[in-house]
């Protein structure tokens, strides 16, 4: 039987990835999503917190046999903040920010908790994380060759969404490809992992059109699962890994696509790859379903200062085959 991921990670994670808090001056507030519980050293740093954890495990049996069972969930979220000096919202502000986040995100992904989209979204060439390159060459170069040159933010935010703005990879050297290579960082371990897609959204323009994806293997050192789409115009294609994820993923989290035209360029014709946007889905084995089931204010004006903070209780649950 697979790993089974602690549903407090999956929330934390699902949180996390989506938290979009405005504040009143147009910046994004600073959420840091954790385990339980309040830390008041970090509003040092931060606008707001929100913790996550396990209230209650219920375990069921679906059928007769006990084979087949559920695990039904509950699990306290707690929104806290205090109230800041030069910040633009209040404390109340920061919570009550918060709280319809969690509401939007829980309601949004109830029925797939378990499924994370990473995407370059807000990044640019200081991106620590996902890390996009670009290179014309002969061959399939391996994710450490020095031809890799970087994106500038300028062309990083053409992949920031599936729109009309694409980044344009071109070569005229005869028998050149021209090449994208992508770099996603990811937090499941391989273990938990169900299901891996790497997506990217373009067209490959050549003497011989299309572009192929291949994903980076670890183990054996070289491009494997290669798809391929052999028309000129633009398509969103997917490649799906699901089985050996740690063959896939390295010990740091990371994952690596690369993009390339099916042909080379013949000197009179050029090879050009264009991108218009590039993720990667990751669904593990855990909870399938969440959702909101209640939450209130409990604030703390007792100390000095006020601690503003509102409890969720969620719902969960996933199916298990116990064989």
């Amino acid at each position: 039987m697979s790993e089974v991921e602690n549903p407090v990670d999956t929330v934390i994670r699902l949180l996390s990835s989506n938290m979009h808090v405005v504040k009143e001056d147009g910046s994004l507030a600073s959420v840091l999503v954790s385990k339980e519980w309040y830390r008041r050293e970090l509003f040092k740093n931060v606008d707001g917190q929100a913790t996550v954890g396990l209230a209650e495990t219920i375990d069921n049996k679906v059928e007769i046999s006990g084979k087949l069972r559920r695990r039904l969930g509950t699990l306290r979220v707690n929104v806290w903040a205090v109230n800041k000096e030069g910040s633009s919202d209040s404390g109340i502000q920061i919570r009550e920010k918060t709280c319809e986040e969690i509401n939007r995100i829980v309601k949004q992904n109830r029925n797939k908790p378990n499924e994370t989209v990473y995407d370059f979204l807000g990044l640019g060439s200081t991106s620590t994380t996902h890390k996009a390159f670009c290179a014309a060459s002969s061959s399939e170069l391996v994710p450490t060759d020095v031809s890799w040159m970087e994106l500038g933010s300028s062309d990083y935010e053409k992949l920031w969404y599936s729109d009309d703005e694409r980044f344009t990879k071109s070569t005229s050297v005869n028998g050149e490809y021209a090449l994208m290579l992508f770099r996603f960082r990811i937090a499941p371990k391989p273990a938990v992992i169900k299901q891996l897609t790497l997506a990217f959204e373009g067209s490959g323009q050549a003497p011989i059109t299309g572009f192929v994806l291949k994903i980076w293997n670890f183990t054996s050192q070289t491009w494997v699962s290669g798809v391929s789409y052999t028309l000129p115009d633009e398509t969103a294609l997917a490649l799906t890994v699901s089985s050996g994820f740690d063959d896939y993923v390295d010990a740091e989290g990371y994952v690596w696509l690369l993009a390339k035209t099916r042909g080379f360029s013949d000197s009179e014709t050029p090879a050009v790859l264009n991108c218009d946007y590039a993720k990667c889905t990751v669904a593990v084995n855990g909870i399938t379903y969440l959702d909101v089931v209640s939450f209130r204010d409990l604030d703390r004006v007792d100390t000095s200062p006020f601690i503003y903070r509102t409890e969720f209780v969620l719902r969960s649950w996933l199916f298990e085959d116990v064989g």
